[in-house]
């Protein structure tokens, strides 16, 4: 009798090359982002393995500059091979409730790639919540670890505001502002996203494992470090960036003049994020950050989940996923330009015959017991992902389906 199959035997060859690639080369690195650019990563893995350059492109190895600078790259790689996990260990990693997303993955979110080459190599994830989908509807919201009462209780009322009304809330699971962000969303029952410095197996900081471990449950723990990987100071500024690139747009809710909160905003800036800021008192120096980028880099004024969804949602429309509610394309009077009127049918329970074609083949697709992720519910349906997702969002706020730890699953009765 055969034995089962390890989890790490599913795994293409280039995703098991981003899985080590992480683990030799600290994020963002230039030098990995040029190179992955023109080699495959398991082409990267062979070279930093057999001491030499993959090969050369324009900004990558086609000068004497940037050939010494990787060189040096690849000295700084070589240096942390002993620590690459033998591939048994990494398939136990895998199959410890974590798992592995990379470029060209189902639920790879798009977002990511508008970081050029300083896009993740991969991420790893801790939770069952299928990413992209979490992410198409989603709130960046970050500031100070010190929070004052103030900033705590108006990060948390944003949180399950916007949560209540569909919207995944995306921060960085530290104390303060990130805190409340993250136990807003859960108190509504809403997806949020915990974006670590370390792997996701490392809880920090420490006082916060039971605030992860319900995160997971609900949402997902994310990270580009590998699991076990502890957090350095120079991580959480790397880290930033993703947390900026994931949501639609970045809220800073309260942070002072040096605050890590303003790093987060440059990159959504940079990124041509909507960035929205939250006013606080002008006596309160851990405002003072907030106010200098409302009158010096344009951030919108938002004082509650009602103005930061406007200013996200391009029809200006009420909510399209609302407990409850109708969808954006599906409201009457949701067209564009037009806000959605009452509808005197809002009472009646839909039905089957109120779906479009996709949404009904989408629908259709979903199985009878347990729950289907994204990507299987595409294939049974015969439709892409990017229709699949929309659908998804239609059928839940019909009510028809909900979401369970497998991806999706009929709506219990």
């Amino acid at each position: 009798m055969s034995s089962a199959p390890s989890p790490w035997e599913h795994l293409s060859e280039d995703k098991l090359a981003r899985a080590a690639l992480t683990y030799l080369a600290e994020p963002g690195d230039p030098a990995l982002g040029a190179l992955l650019a023109i080699c495959s990563p398991a082409e990267v893995l062979a070279a930093i393995k057999a001491d030499m350059l993959p090969g050369t492109g324009p900004g990558c190895g086609d000068t004497p500059a940037s050939r010494a600078a990787l060189d040096r790259a690849l000295g700084r790689w070589r240096a942390r091979l002993p620590t690459l996990p033998h591939e048994e260990r990494l398939a136990d990693t895998c199959g410890d409730g974590i798992r592995l997303s990379c470029p060209g993955d189902a639920d790879w979110p798009g977002a990511l790639d508008q970081l050029g080459q300083a896009r993740p190599y991969a991420l790893w994830l801790r939770g069952h919540t299928d990413l992209r989908f979490a992410c198409s509807r989603s709130v960046s919201m970050v500031g100070s670890r010190a929070a004052t009462s103030y900033g705590g209780h108006v990060a948390g009322e944003i949180a399950a505001d916007l949560g209540e009304r569909g919207w995944t809330v995306v921060s960085g699971g530290a104390y303060g502002i990130d805190a409340a962000a993250h136990r807003g969303a859960l108190a509504a029952e809403a997806v949020t996203i915990a974006v670590l410095a370390c792997g996701v197996d490392y809880p920090y900081p420490a006082g916060h494992a039971d605030l992860f471990a319900a995160i997971a449950g609900q949402g997902l723990v994310i990270s580009e470090w590998p699991p076990g990987r502890h957090p350095a100071r120079t991580r959480f500024l790397v880290r930033n960036r993703v947390i900026a690139a994931l949501g639609c747009g970045t809220v800073i809710v309260e942070a002072g003049e040096r605050s890590g909160a303003l790093n987060t905003a440059r990159h959504a800036a940079t990124l041509g994020k909507p960035l929205m800021a939250v006013p606080g008192p002008v006596t309160s120096a851990q405002s003072a950050g907030c106010h200098r980028i409302i009158r010096d880099w344009g951030a919108s004024c938002v004082t509650r989940a009602a103005d930061i969804i406007e200013l996200l949602s391009p029809l200006s429309v009420p909510d399209a996923l609302a407990p409850g509610g109708v969808p954006d394309a599906l409201a009457p009077g949701g067209g564009p330009g037009q806000r959605s009127r009452p509808d005197p049918d809002a009472d009646r329970t839909p039905s089957r015959d109120d779906l479009d074609p996709d949404s009904a083949r989408v629908l259709d697709a979903l199985p009878t017991r347990g729950g289907a992720g994204t990507s299987t519910i595409a294939v049974e349906a015969g439709v892409d992902l990017d229709t699949v997702l929309r659908c998804l969002g239609r059928l839940a706020g019909y009510g028809f389906i909900e979401r369970c730890d497998r991806g999706w699953r009929l709506r219990r009765s």
